[in-house]
């Protein structure tokens, strides 16, 4: 079974940073992990790969520095990495990066199945996973908790809906979006690091893949962000000091007096 999972680099929750001008995220100089949701996914596909044999393919789209996360995930288990790295990709919203790592997937060729995990944690959108499928015209299953059953020509899943489960049988190839019930991501070995250090990843342009222009990154993206802002945290209160009885009377009735203010008694 070939498998296909599309990982991104994400800012650590404490470090992320916005361009209040361009509406984008600033990422050059900001510590990056791999998105904690798209683990879930590799180590699916790579308990799939050990069940059934084949090989994974991970791809990311980023900056030169996105390379570190590809060869973590080489390290846990996956054959193969690709980043897709071009200045023409800066700022792309959900529309443009998934009809980019779309193109990439066509190049590298044959597959069985894409894993992605539920969403990113600095978009928050849960949008590449399902339009990644609808430019390559695969089915699709979200929010997918169980793979109950995979032969050569289809496989049988959970997934998870307001109302509890639901049980999808679906034809291969196809997308599956995973959520945190589906595994428990494993650690990277020590052969897998010897490995990932040897391990050489080619970089796909916007050249490279023919990529139409118009669709490319800021200019390309059809979600354009017109004003950021910062929520405010604002606590406002009275500080009452007591000393000895009196003063503890004294806050007594200030906070009874506050209680009947408030209509609360």
């Amino acid at each position: 079974m070939n498998i296909i999972i599309p990982i991104k680099q994400v800012p650590e929750t404490s470090n992320v940073k916005m361009d209040k001008e361009k509406g984008t995220m600033i990422r050059d100089g900001v510590q990056t992990v791999i998105n904690p949701l798209d683990l879930y996914a590799l180590e699916t596909g790579i308990q799939l790969k050990e069940k059934f044999g084949g090989k994974i393919t991970v791809i990311s789209m980023g900056p030169p520095s996105a390379v570190k996360a590809l060869k973590e995930a080489v390290a846990m288990g996956c054959d193969d990495a690709v980043l897709l790295s071009d200045k023409k990709f800066a700022g792309s919203d959900t529309w443009a990066t998934s009809y980019t790592i779309s193109q990439a997937i066509k190049k590298i060729g044959h597959y069985d199945l894409i894993i992605a995990g539920e969403r990113a944690t600095d978009g928050d959108t849960g949008q590449v996973g399902p339009g990644i499928a609808a430019w390559l015209d695969l089915p699709l299953a979200t929010y997918v908790s169980k793979i109950v059953k995979v032969d050569e020509k289809e496989l049988v899943v959970e997934r998870l809906v307001e109302e509890g489960y639901q049980k999808l049988q679906m034809p291969l190839p196809a997308l599956l979006t995973v959520v945190k019930e589906i595994s428990n991501p494993r650690l990277p070995t020590l052969r897998g690091k010897k490995r990932a250090r040897a391990t050489e990843v080619p970089i796909f342009t916007a050249e490279k893949m023919d990529l139409d222009p118009e669709f490319l990154g800021l200019k390309g993206s059809p979600t354009k962000v017109l004003k950021i802002d910062f929520p405010t945290v604002t606590r406002g209160g009275t500080l009452v000091k007591t000393g000895g009885e009196e003063g503890v009377e004294e806050a007594i009735d200030k906070l009874i007096d506050f209680l009947k203010e408030k209509e609360l008694v």
